[in-house]
């Protein structure tokens, strides 16, 4: 008697053999079981290089080492792949997923450096020279640009109607000398943030008194060789009035102020100036889009592109601003109408 093999397979199934199907379908898959101890170890190794590093790159760069990475162990996690060391169609994904989840092209840039630099660290290969992932770059950057959201600049018209907001108080003094200080030496915000009481230096020349201040170390001197860097007249004599304010034990120059206006002894944080700029420019009355661009990197911009305007050339700028890349100082003056 012949049997329809089709139709026998489709027909009842016996308790028992049930049970087992359904114990065999229970447990994972081989591509959706998670593998705890290789992510525990990524993140064990990945904190393990942090520690590493930590004093031998600007504390805001490990910052951004440990949040891309750890975003990409989330992603690898989902996926049931290998964090450290990563494949490269891996990477690829992580691309193509950041570039349809929101992020900047220089974000994406900057978490792709920062996955080579934690593979480099650790002695494997770079992932991120694969050409997979060169061409997920390239398609990143044909639908994102390669633009990025430039800060406005504080130019000279309005730096003066910030300081015409500022008062005569405590704080009022520091925002001036804050201002002035940054207009002059083209900080960064994290180099304002750093500078110190005792590297504060005064000169007597034909009966005028002049100041210069230490920068100690700055993103382009991670040796610390230091720059001694000079402040107009108006900057000085608003230094002069911010550090009588100040006790005399007092080491950081740029510090904290509260509602009672008690000074801190610790220094402001780099987040803080952006928000001093824009506290000051909304008392100035600016309009909203102008305070809406304003950053912490707004009166290096501002300066750079006064220089400019008023005929310096571009070495000039970039000594003056501690650059190491004209495209970088490019980029800071092309809104300034007179970049070509």
């Amino acid at each position: 008697m012949l049997i329809n093999q089709d139709f026998a397979q489709s027909g009842p199934k016996s308790p028992a053999k049930r049970r087992l199907e359904l114990v065999s379908n229970a447990g994972p898959k081989p591509d959706e079981t998670n593998h705890p101890g290789e992510f525990d170890r990524a993140t064990k190794l990945l904190e393990q290089t942090i520690a590493k590093i930590d004093g031998a790159y600007a504390p805001s760069t490990i910052r951004a080492y440990r949040a891309d990475f750890q975003d990409l162990i989330r992603f690898c996690t989902e996926r049931s792949a290998q964090p450290l060391p990563a494949q490269p169609q891996l990477i690829a994904e992580y691309i193509c997923k950041l570039t349809n989840g929101g992020r900047s092209s220089a974000s994406i840039r900057r978490a792709i450096a920062g996955i080579a630099t934690i593979h480099k660290l650790n002695r494997f290969s770079d992932p991120t020279k694969d050409p997979d992932v060169t061409l997920e770059m390239r398609r990143m950057h044909r639908k994102l640009g390669r633009s990025s959201n430039q800060a406005g600049g504080i130019n000279i018209e309005i730096l003066e109607k910030m300081l015409c907001a500022t008062d005569n108080s405590i704080r009022g003094k520091r925002d001036r000398a804050l201002l002035l200080i940054a207009y002059d030496t083209l900080c960064r915000r994290s180099e304002l943030v750093s500078l110190q009481t005792k590297d504060i230096k005064l000169n007597i020349k034909n009966g005028m008194e002049s100041a210069v201040i230490l920068l100690r170390k700055s993103k382009t001197d991670q040796d610390s060789m230091g720059k001694w860097l000079p402040l107009s007249c108006r900057a000085h004599l608003a230094l002069r009035e911010w550090v009588k304010e100040l006790p005399e034990e007092q080491v950081c120059l740029m510090v904290g102020i509260d509602r009672g206006g008690r000074i801190s002894s610790s220094s402001l944080g780099s987040g803080q100036v952006n928000r001093i700029y824009k506290r000051i420019a909304r008392s100035a009355g600016l309009d909203e889009s102008v305070i809406e661009g304003i950053s912490g990197h707004s009166m290096r911009v501002g300066a750079a592109q006064d220089l400019l305007n008023s005929g310096a050339s571009l070495p000039i700028i970039m000594q003056r601003g501690r650059w190491s890349k004209t495209d970088t100082v490019m980029r800071y003056l092309e809104r300034s109408g007179c970049a070509s």
